[in-house]
């Protein structure tokens, strides 16, 4: 790949060398003009060809504001074409370069609506698996064959950049503190939330998703490793359009990911739907082993345990909304929108107690049974309208999200010696309800000027409330008597107000976009007492500025090389429950906590990138983060203690090479790869954790077209060890392959894929930096699933530009509801 890369850039300074020579031998024109009636954000490419036969010899791109221009053209008798989606093809008139004429100037060109008729015609626009703007990159799933009949979860595994860990935690290019969003909207929940409903979102209702490491100043300045929006599919056609995805997938337990998508448009009004049906049942076959020592550094005692966890996770999702046209300049929308997620989880622990001479000294068995619902519902207001035809725009969004969710848990603990002999038990009943209810609304203002210059204003403000209730009871002989210990309230209330602006200006060859955003927020936590323990509450208040900034170079008209440079600050506030500060148990010896003293993350982050075509991609990027939240471990008296803290300073730096290349007719090649050192300098429970590490991550996908209608997927990934604060997790590497054929016209498809092939994709990996302790742990998991798929959609009509709404920007992602 990197020979091919170098043979390029060879080809291009080349040619460069032999057009200046040229130039200084021929005369040359300049052919400009102006487009009108096009989105500024979906350009067209513009060619002006030979008249003769229609052979290209430059194209461009316009600018915003429809501009563009083509220098260098020697003498002679030429046209312009344009081919743009949902619009007819443009031919224009003859150009004659054959006098002495230096700068042509051609008549404004407006391009005609494409017919709404298109009968059985079917339409494929390919896109690639990557896309590059200045300041995200931009993943279309429905390029890979093995994305259908999946989760969102497991779809963003396959992301460039993106991992997520056994516990479906999502990192960015190594680092942590993703916020993840859906369809520009945050998602409001905490990790472990969030992973339950990607899990139960299939990947066949996803049109896009969006990686955003230094986000532009109009999004929320939460998330030091930035953002992940995630874009549902909304059909846009006139009449009446659908389509419907079934799956069935089968590892040691079955699977299915079902979507249905519909949308109705006549005169001004558009009615849309998204419904889901998912149910994931796996297990996790995990192996901790726990090993204590004295002061001397003398092995004093282990705790060795095997927990087989099974899981049933069932999800429905759905969307309905509509758009009401009021004008051609003004629209008005609402969407209702949400999920229901039952789900049970049940877990069979068994532990060895080993005493210094590595005997048995106790024997330790327990089960646990959680009965989960967690659902939402949600609705948007929103308004737009388009001022003028240059670009005005203003928007208005509303928002009210409200999360319930109810958490029923038994755990049934008892310890016996090695003969037997009973020596204690714990048995314990729970009820974890919780209520989050948050308003938001926002203002966005878009205004294009002249000469390529662009501004944008807006502001956000954003209520937050919840109430977090354990009711925790001893169970004694079938009799239940409240256990103050662990049961607690906790009620939490948050304001965020922000303001930001954004300002861009394109050069023929340069581009530029400045914003600043400021963020206010206060924060109130109130710890209710009970008979054990006395009440305790907490204000904070943070005000900051996160100035984002990204500069493009694009040294050639044909825009196939391009050099860039961002750079963002970020913050990451903790989710509400962390700041709940009593601890529960997870098992007799794992209890969790949370941390009223967590301090905000602050992170700088830069990136430099330059892409040749869509054919190869490097990025060197370096960031510095400060406070970092991640899960911290502490162990007092052999019980380990699992909370979130703040690591001192964590460093990141490194390279990654992406891209697509088409090999062969029948024959291409998607993949990532990065090279990365995380480092920390901090001190985790007096024990000090300076160390830095380097890692390689490499995933590649090679899709084959076998015939028209038959194509086939080989595709994996693999990484080395990965620090990870005080975890350090082991190499883990998967395969897998998939099969695509075309039916019924090619309006539908059936599909199948077998993921982790070789069931290697098994984590694992040590627990350090403890006082007096070291551990460890391997989980094997429901990984390999062979997944059968059938889609099929109709459509008719013309495509209209796709509206985004939803003021939201940051809360979903820090809600946690247990």
């Amino acid at each position: 790949m990197i020979n091919k890369s170098f043979t390029c850039n060879i080809l291009f300074l080349s040619f460069l060398l032999i057009q200046s020579f040229q130039f200084t031998s021929a005369q040359y024109s300049t052919v400009s003009g102006k487009i009108t009636g096009v989105n500024p954000l979906s350009p067209p490419v513009i060619r002006l060809c030979h008249a003769s036969d229609s052979s290209l010899v430059k194209a461009a791109i316009p600018d915003s504001l429809g501009n563009f221009e083509f220098e260098g053209v020697k003498k002679g008798v030429f046209r312009v074409f344009i081919d743009q989606m949902d619009y007819q093809k443009f031919v224009g008139e003859i150009i004659d370069l054959t006098s002495d004429s230096s700068k042509i100037q051609l008549p404004e060109i407006f391009l005609t609506p494409a017919s709404t008729e298109l009968g059985d015609v079917v339409i494929t626009v390919k896109k690639p698996f990557i896309e590059r703007k200045i300041d995200r990159v931009i993943v279309n799933p429905d390029a890979l064959t093995g994305n259908t009949g999946t989760t969102a979860l497991e779809l963003l595994e396959k992301a460039p950049g993106i991992t997520v860990d056994f516990n479906g935690i999502i990192s960015l290019k190594g680092k942590s503190g993703v916020q993840v969003f859906i369809d520009n909207r945050p998602t409001y929940m905490s990790q472990e939330d969030l992973a339950g409903y990607l899990r139960s979102l299939p990947s066949n209702s996803i049109a896009s998703i969006e990686i955003m490491t230094n986000p532009p100043a109009k999004y929320d300045a939460s998330g030091n490793a930035g953002i992940v929006n995630i874009i549902l599919k909304k059909l846009k056609e006139k009449g009446f359009n659908g389509g419907i995805t079934l799956s069935y997938g089968q590892g040691r337990y079955m699977r299915s990911n079902n979507s249905f998508i519909f949308n109705y448009r006549v005169n001004k009004v558009n009615l849309f739907t998204t419904l889901g049906w998912s149910q994931n049942n796996s297990y996790q076959d995990l192996t901790i082993n726990r090993y204590y020592y004295t002061s001397e550094n003398q092995f004093s005692s282990a705790f060795l345990q095997n927990s087989y966890i099974k899981r049933e996770n069932g999800g429905r999702t759905g969307k309905i909304g509509m758009d009401w046209y009021v004008s051609k300049k003004s629209t008005i929308g609402v969407v209702f929108s949400g999920f229901y997620n039952p789900s049970v989880s049940e877990t069979t622990n068994s532990a060895n107690i080993l005493a210094a001479d590595n005997s048995i000294s106790a024997l330790v068995s327990a089960y646990s049974k959680s009965n989960n619902l967690w659902y939402n519902g949600s609705a948007n207001l929103n308004y737009t309208l388009k001022i003028d035809s240059l670009g005005k725009e203003l928007s208005i969004n509303a928002d009210y999200i409200r999360y319930t969710s109810e958490h029923e848990q038994t755990l049934d603990n008892t310890t016996r010696s090695s003969g037997g002999t009973l020596m204690n038990s714990l048995n314990l009943e729970s009820s974890l309800p919780a209520d989050i209810d948050i308003k938001t609304a926002k203002i966005d203002y878009i205004n294009p000027l002249k000469n390529n210059n662009r501004v944008e204003f807006g502001v956000k403000t954003a209520f937050v409330s919840t109430d977090n209730t354990a009711d925790f009871y001893d169970v004694v002989n079938g009799a239940t008597t409240p256990n103050y210990t662990f049961s607690n309230r906790f009620i939490y209330e948050e304001n965020n107000n922000a303001a930001y602006a954004n300002y861009a200006h394109e050069w023929k060859k340069f581009a530029l976009q400045l914003g600043l955003r400021f963020e206010s927020i206060r924060m109130h936590g109130n710890q209710l007492g009970n008979p054990l323990v006395s009440d305790s509450s907490f204000t904070r208040m943070y005000n900051s500025l996160f100035p984002t900034a990204y500069f493009s170079y694009t040294p050639d008209s044909l825009k196939n090389n391009q050099i860039g440079l961002s750079f963002g600050r970020r913050i990451d506030y903790p989710n509400y429950q962390d700041m709940n500060p009593f601890t529960y148990p997870m098992d007799a010896y794992t209890y969790y906590g949370g941390n009223p003293f967590l301090k905000p993350t602050f992170s700088y982050n830069f990136e430099l990138t330059y892409s040749y075509k869509n054919a190869i991609s490097v990025t060197v990027d370096y960031s510095i983060v400060h406070n970092l939240i991640n899960e911290t471990n502490e162990q007092v008296n052999n019980i380990y203690y699992s909370r979130p803290g703040n690591y001192g300073q964590q460093t990141a730096y490194g390279i990654s090479v992406s891209g697509e290349l088409n090999l062969t007719k029948w024959w291409n090649v998607q993949y990532y790869s990065e090279l990365k050192n995380i480092g920390y300098s901090t001190s985790i429970y007096n024990q000090p954790l300076v160390e830095n590490r380097w890692y390689w991550y490499v995933g590649p996908a090679f899709k084959f077209t076998i015939t028209p209608k038959l194509s086939a997927e080989l595709a994996g990934s693999y990484h080395t060890r990965i620090l990870s604060g005080q975890f350090l997790i082991i190499p883990v590497g998967q395969v897998r392959v998939g099969l695509a054929y075309k039916i019924l016209k090619e309006k539908g498809s059936i599909k199948f894929n077998l993921s982790d092939v070789f069931y290697t994709a098994q984590p694992g990996g040590d627990i350090r930096n403890i006082a007096n302790s070291k551990a460890n742990w391997v989980s094997k998991m429901d990984s390999r699933v062979a997944t059968f798929s059938f889609s099929y959609r109709f459509s008719k009509g013309k495509a209209l530009n796709e509206r985004r709404s939803g003021a939201s920007d940051e809360e979903k992602q820090r809600v946690n509801a247990h």
